[in-house]
């Protein structure tokens, strides 16, 4: 729940996306990383901890009390003495023994009419106890955008969007929650799909590759490999997971080809990425995907030498329940042979291009972006710079 909490209290997501540490745990409300003075004269960290009142199962209410608790030392003014008027008690107190949550001190400065949300209850207390330690460093903040890794289960990504939030555009965002999205091929094109489908919140990514990945990989894909990675000769599923599953927390790998042993993997998918130039291997693909009635983007990129510069295209084309009568004409099928596939150019920034492309219509399929045109087919022209749409569905 607490990503749905965040999301819908405007306390609590002010305080995410200003950068300070909150974490919620069970009933309680955790602010991390306030700057307060110890007995010594030293500037510490500590914790502070409040109740939990809800207005409804997934929103804040008003705090049913302005007292606070605070894991750390006794707080004291910048000269060592102890702060007068903010300690109500000092013992410690385990308030949730499942959840490891242990205080030290408790504290009651309560405005005249009480604090009206959680921003204003816990910012009023960070100013107490940094106001002391700002008098010694004036640097220190309790605003330090560290990341608090989320306990939901049900949340899809280990730390909050703040992007999301910050653009209040959660709700259209969570258009995409319940998906569970196929990347068939996770060569140049392939790499950038993931990159941009791993920073939405759908439900599943299943990767599906059986290659190595190389160093030519390394020049067609999102970030910087290390020379240790290289050499570790990693499966592209393998590699591609651990870097990506960082952020989002369900990516399923799958290292192998599909072909017609296995194609009931993709039984369930919300929507697929095709992302090989393999004609024959794509046919029986594409054909479960009308099948099953899934949705997809089949990816393309055709570059060429030509007079000492490079010309070509990069195509999108779209199958929908809806929309799959203009396929046989878009998606070549034929077997291309081993030297003209070897010879296959790719550039990261056309991989991305593509990538993108699809990535955007996918999101016109759920409803993130308006759809005007419904175009299932397109064309970019690198030489022309022109953009081309066909095939569409009134």
């Amino acid at each position: 729940m607490s990503h749905k909490l965040i999301n819908h209290s405007p306390d609590l997501k002010r305080l995410c996306v200003e950068g300070y540490g909150l974490e919620i745990k069970g009933v309680h409300l955790m602010l991390h990383d306030v700057p307060y003075v110890n007995s010594n004269k030293e500037i510490k960290r500590g914790t502070l901890v409040s109740t939990l009142t809800l207005a409804k199962p997934d929103q804040t209410g008003k705090p049913d009390t302005h007292v606070i608790y605070f894991a750390g030392e006794l707080p004291c003014n910048y000269d060592g003495t102890p702060i007068q008027g903010l300690i109500l008690a000092s013992q410690v107190q385990n308030l949730d023994p499942a959840k490891g949550i242990v205080v030290n001190h408790s504290f009651s400065n309560k405005p005249a009419n009480g604090f009206n949300d959680y921003y204003e209850k816990f910012t009023s207390y960070v100013r107490v106890l940094s106001s002391q330690a700002k008098a010694i460093d004036d640097q220190v903040t309790a605003i330090t955008h560290k990341v608090i890794e989320f306990t939901d289960e049900n949340y899809p990504f280990h730390y909050f969007d703040t992007n999301s939030s910050r653009a209040e555009i959660v709700a259209i965002a969570n258009k995409l929650e319940t998906q569970k999205i196929a990347i068939i091929g996770l060569g140049g094109t392939g790499s950038y799909v993931l990159d941009f489908v791993a920073k939405t919140p759908v439900q599943e990514i299943h990767l599906f590759d059986g290659d190595v990945f190389s160093v030519h990989n390394a020049f067609r894909t999102p970030g910087a490999a290390s020379k240790s990675r290289l050499n570790e000769h990693q499966k592209k599923v393998k590699h591609l997971h651990d870097i990506y599953s960082n952020m989002h927390k369900h990516i399923v790998p799958h290292d192998c080809r599909l072909d017609k042993t296995n194609l009931e993997l993709l039984n369930g998918m919300s929507f697929v990425f095709v992302c090989i130039d393999d004609g024959p291997s794509k046919k029986p693909i594409i054909e479960t995907l009308i099948e099953l009635q899934t949705p997809f983007c089949d990816l393309g990129i055709d570059v060429r030498a030509v007079e000492g510069a490079l010309i070509g295209s990069i195509r999108v084309t779209t199958g929908t329940p809806a929309k799959n009568d203009h396929l046989g004409g878009r998606i070549a099928y034929k077997d291309v042979g081993a030297g003209d596939y070897s010879q296959n150019i790719q550039i990261a920034e056309l991989n991305a291009i593509n990538a993108a492309f699809a990535i955007i219509k996918w999101k016109k399929q759920a409803g993130f972006y308006h759809d005007l045109v419904k175009e299932h087919h397109s064309v970019y022209e690198i030489n022309s710079n022109k953009l081309f749409s066909d095939d569409f569905n009134a």
